[in-house]
């Protein structure tokens, strides 16, 4: 009887180390699956040309899935020089309003500067503007703080045109991610010293001393933003899967924008590749020489961006912004609840 019992007690223990065994393993195996997800959800699935340089610029072109073909967005440039929006002077420096007249979403994008009201302003967030929507409000930033009134002709009570966008590194980790009006107009009095130097004359128009859109637009400038523009613009061509691109300045990675939509990256690369030579002339460096940098570089960075844990905010009911921030960089990502979530616009800028 005591063998009986004995040999019972004995094949329990055995059944339940392997039923404990078998759990271990099953346990094992879905921590693995969950980390291989987070992992894979981490990591952007890109791919990486380039690099094409001209001076002390360096561009990488980043090849991904369009996530949105067939549906059109109009950007703010093309939606004010069509007359298909209004964007509307407030009186309030830090906000304006915004009116779609268009039967399409219009797209507008933080860091763009709208040019005319009492004041040139920055946009301060990603905007989508849905078709005939009313008057919206919309954050933003002032680029010119010398003035509170008309400039010559144009008009005060809206603005008329958004050509240019925030062109330096600095000037958009002011906005985005301090927030702060102070910060953005230091960086703008830095923006305009460096490019005096580095084109050698001042770069402020006597009309508005503080405007950064007038200064963008000096003669100095644009002859010199012309050359990298000359040599880099045509590089998207023919690149069928082409939805972003990031680039470096003096051998740094700088910063990087990518999108979910192969059309609305063509419409704004223009606008975006301006803005990138506007700030490699104010970080030139004199007798320098352009330093080489590897694609697996840029890979590092747009993946090492997306791997802080994320914060959400919600910009309009349609629209949120997550961020992901550690103390190298901070991601930014644009996500439009009416596309069930999808992402349109993924910004990375190194700190």
């Amino acid at each position: 009887m005591k063998k009986l019992l004995f040999t019972c007690a004995v094949l329990c223990l055995i059944v339940a180390a392997s039923i404990g065994i078998v759990k271990n393993v099953r346990a094992q195996q879905a921590g693995s699956t969950q980390s291989s997800q987070s992992a894979e959800s981490q990591s952007p699935n890109y791919r990486i040309s380039g690099p094409y340089t001209h001076k002390n610029l360096t561009v990488f072109l980043v090849h991904g899935k369009d996530l949105l073909k067939g549906h059109s967005f109009l950007t703010l440039q093309e939606a004010l020089a069509q007359k298909k929006v209004i964007v509307y002077e407030t009186k309030d420096v830090n906000e304006l309003a915004i009116r779609n007249l268009s039967n399409q979403d219009i797209y507008v994008q933080s860091g763009d500067i709208v040019r005319g009201g009492d004041q040139d302003r920055m946009i301060s967030t990603d905007f989508i503007v849905p078709p005939n929507s009313g008057r919206m409000p919309i954050a933003a930033f002032c680029v010119e703080s010398g003035r509170w009134s008309r400039r010559g002709n144009e008009g005060n009570a809206s603005f008329a045109s958004s050509e240019n966008s925030a062109s330096t590194r600095e000037l958009k980790l002011a906005a985005k991610r301090s927030n702060s009006q102070q910060e953005v107009w230091e960086n703008v009095s830095v923006t305009q010293a460096k490019l005096s130097k580095n084109v050698g004359g001042t770069v402020s128009e006597t009309v508005s001393v503080s405007s950064l859109e007038l200064s963008v637009d000096n003669l100095k400038v644009k002859e010199i933003t012309a050359g990298y523009i000359n040599a880099l613009s045509g590089i998207v061509q023919d690149k069928s899967d082409v939805i972003g691109y990031a680039f470096a300045i003096n051998g740094q990675v700088n910063s990087a924008d990518v999108y979910a939509s192969r059309a609305l990256f063509v419409k704004l690369w223009p606008k975006l590749l301006k803005a990138s030579a506007v700030e490699a002339i104010a970080e030139l460096q004199e007798n320098s020489k352009p330093v080489a940098l590897e694609q697996n570089a840029v890979t590092a960075f747009l993946g090492d961006s997306e791997k802080p844990s994320p914060v959400e905010k919600d910009v309009t009911q349609r629209v949120k912004l997550v961020t992901r921030e550690d103390d190298r960089s901070i991601f930014f990502e644009t996500r439009d609840r009416q596309k069930n979530d999808t992402w349109i616009h993924r910004n990375y800028i190194r700190k």
